[in-house]
């Protein structure tokens, strides 16, 4: 018994020079192939004979389960397309003589394993290209930076202000309110005769200011880390830092945020979105913005994805910080310097150049990672929270503006906004 060769097949769907169709003609390309068994159309050639779909299948399970089959009429019928299930006995013997070999039948096993292998081949057509070599050089450099510059447990984090409580007016005593309630649903204004403090609430407001100041220094020193940063002249580098600062913070803020208790986890401290109201801000920035972190998270970005969102809002030279804040200018006692546009940037060109080069990195690294149907629309969702991120960022300068205290508190932040 031959041993078929690592490169035969159970079947070859273009015909192969050797064999005669039963007409004993050779079979020439362009003709339509008949099966040798049965005369049916045939669809290549199997265990070496050109045949049919049906008589390959009949074929190899008769060899498979090891059956005898009994001929009634002492192996004489005839096999044809309309008959041949009539006698199995003849129908296999005829597959013999036609030259069909039982040593290229393969087993169970070895087509489950050859299906699963052309399965594999096939998603591997399917799925684009991986990362060239320039993009996961800058993959590796954003993470270097972001690993060496973000504390994610602030272990380094040191809160200076002490605690402020808060008070609100009483003509008689009164029990204090629940913890949580946000400080701007108190009074501001406090008659001097009935002052009521409050033991239990205090305001988040000198606290926020220490971590503000504490997570911009962070962005500044992740930006110093990138060498295309690094190389741009140092009215460019506080231009950027400027318009992305404090989108990056609540990029990285996500990364230590849990969707399931709806809290920023940081090591020993644990902020809700109650805080930011005991800070000072009001519900129409707060609401969006717990959204935006639930959405974000729900993504389950990887580390380079995060990284990557950081470059590309760091290299993004524009004029979103200007007078145009939520809908419409500022009034004239919020009114601050305009921050630089693109006109104010030397090395624009550059900027551009490198931003589209973190996009085009972070979309391949999408598509390479995440296949489908997991990744359907990744991409442009991040782009749509990209573009929410302004929206708050927005709002959430206007109302740092009007907490007078934040500024005197924390100078970094009041430069950043200025």
């Amino acid at each position: 018994m031959s041993v078929s060769s690592p490169s035969d097949a159970e079947s070859s769907p273009c015909p192969l020079p050797g064999p005669r169709d039963p007409g004993g003609k050779d079979t020439e390309r362009g003709e339509e192939k008949v099966c040798a068994v049965c005369g049916d159309r045939a669809t290549g050639y199997h265990f070496h004979v050109m045949t049919c779909e049906g008589c390959k299948g009949f074929f190899r399970r008769s060899v498979n389960k090891g059956v005898c089959f009994t001929c009634p009429l002492a192996r004489s019928c005839p096999v044809t397309k309309a008959n041949r299930r009539q006698c199995q006995a003849c129908r296999l013997q005829k597959c013999l003589d036609a030259g069909m070999r039982k040593d290229m039948i393969m087993s169970e096993e070895a087509l489950r394993r050859r299906w699963a292998l052309r399965g594999q081949r096939r998603l591997a057509r399917e799925l684009p290209e991986g990362l060239t070599a320039e993009q996961q050089e800058l993959i590796d450099i954003l993470i270097a930076a972001h690993q060496r510059t973000f504390d994610s447990t602030f272990s380094q984090f040191t809160h200076y202000w002490p605690a402020v409580r808060l008070c609100i007016p009483s003509p008689r005593p009164r029990s204090p309110p629940q913890p949580g309630i946000p400080a701007t649903w108190l009074p501001s204004s406090l008659p001097d005769c009935l002052d009521d403090v409050l033991p239990d609430v205090f305001s988040m407001l000198p606290h926020f200011a220490d971590l503000s100041t504490f997570m911009i220094q962070q962005v500044i020193n992740f930006a110093k880390e990138i060498p295309a940063f690094r190389s741009l002249p140092i009215d460019d580098q506080i231009s950027l830092l400027k318009g992305a600062t404090l989108e990056i913070c609540e990029i990285q803020f996500n990364t230590v945020f849990n969707a399931e208790t709806k809290a920023w986890e940081c090591g020993q401290h644990c902020y809700t979105i109650q805080d930011g109201a005991l800070a000072g801000f009001q519900q129409i920035y707060l609401e969006p913005l717990l959204k935006f972190h639930i959405s974000l998270k729900k993504l389950q970005l990887h580390e380079a994805e995060y990284v990557l969102l950081q470059a590309m809002r760091l290299f993004s030279p524009g004029r979103d910080q200007g007078a145009a804040v939520a809908g419409g200018p500022l009034s004239s006692a919020d009114a601050r310097p305009a921050p630089p546009d693109h006109t104010s940037i030397a090395q624009r060109d550059f900027i551009d150049a490198f931003q589209e080069k973190v996009a085009l990195t972070l979309k391949s690294y999408i598509d390479h990672w995440h296949p489908m149907p997991e990744g359907r629309f990744l991409y442009a969702k991040l782009l749509l929270l990209l573009t929410e991120l302004q929206t708050l960022k927005a709002e959430n300068m206007r109302q740092i503006l009007h907490i007078q205290d934040l500024s005197t508190m924390t100078p970094l932040l009041s430069e950043i906004i200025s």
